[in-house]
């Protein structure tokens, strides 16, 4: 379950900022449809588990510009001989890995763009997004994250309802923080640019685990606790700083 809520962290802050696109009366629907689509996404993927796992190991093509080891590096580089190389292959669970990266690359760019243009923001006269486009693309960003999530899930349990519990425990505790975090991220501009941010960083890391090269889950998760907690000691500042400037 503490694992499954981790791996929900980037969900709930790219809802977050989706939702953020709406008018004020319908973010918070769109919030818990979201999470409630993220619910049955991933307990609609346990109930089909074994076609996860042919998605994960069944070879779709080759890109021949690209490599990885032909054998286990470990006894390649034990055995004192030079680890042999073959065109990187590609799985139906790399290939929605990638298309996920680059959804959350495109996407994180757009709001930046749009922040930094100031020409969309939404309530502050700005066009409002549309409930059933924004309800789309959270669908379609779920089905990503869904997919990592429950071959983690898997690798940690094998009896299916073990699972189905800590997912649907997970995405309650996630339904209750929500709206806090989401109202916090709208509330310091410059988070929502830090949170942004977290997502470039998080498409980077699909497209790399899609081709091949597998970053560390810690090593991400340190980067981003390290930048929100030196973000959180800048907003405190800036508070701090405004109540002490005289009337």
């Amino acid at each position: 379950t503490l694992l499954e809520i981790v791996l929900g962290i980037d969900n709930i802050v790219f809802i977050a900022i989706l939702c953020g696109r709406l008018p004020e009366h319908q973010r918070e629907k769109a919030r818990k449809v979201g999470l409630a689509l993220a619910l049955v996404t991933r307990i609609a993927l346990l109930a089909t588990i074994s076609l996860i796992l042919s998605l994960a190991t069944t070879p779709l093509f080759t890109v021949p510009f690209l490599t990885e080891p032909a054998t286990h590096a470990a006894t390649e580089l034990a055995a004192g001989t030079v680890v042999e190389r073959a065109p990187l292959t590609v799985s139906g669970k790399d290939l929605i890995l990638i298309i996920g990266g680059l959804f959350l690359l495109w996407k994180a760019v757009h709001e930046l763009h749009a922040k930094m243009e100031g020409g969309e923001e939404a309530g502050k006269g700005g066009k409002h997004a549309k409930f059933g486009a924004i309800i789309v693309q959270i669908l379609l960003i779920d089905l990503v994250f869904s997919i990592d999530s429950v071959v983690t899930a898997v690798g940690m349990a094998r009896e299916l309802w073990i699972m189905v519990t800590a997912v649907v425990i997970s995405v309650m505790i996630m339904m209750v923080f929500s709206g806090y975090i989401a109202r916090f991220i709208d509330k310091h501009p410059t988070l929502k640019v830090l949170a942004l941010s977290f997502l470039m960083l998080i498409g980077f890391v699909l497209i790399a685990d899609g081709l091949g090269q597998h970053i560390p889950k810690g090593y991400v998760y340190f980067a981003m606790a390290f930048s929100l907690m030196t973000e959180v000691i800048n907003i405190r500042m800036r508070v701090k700083s405004s109540l002490a400037k005289p009337l």
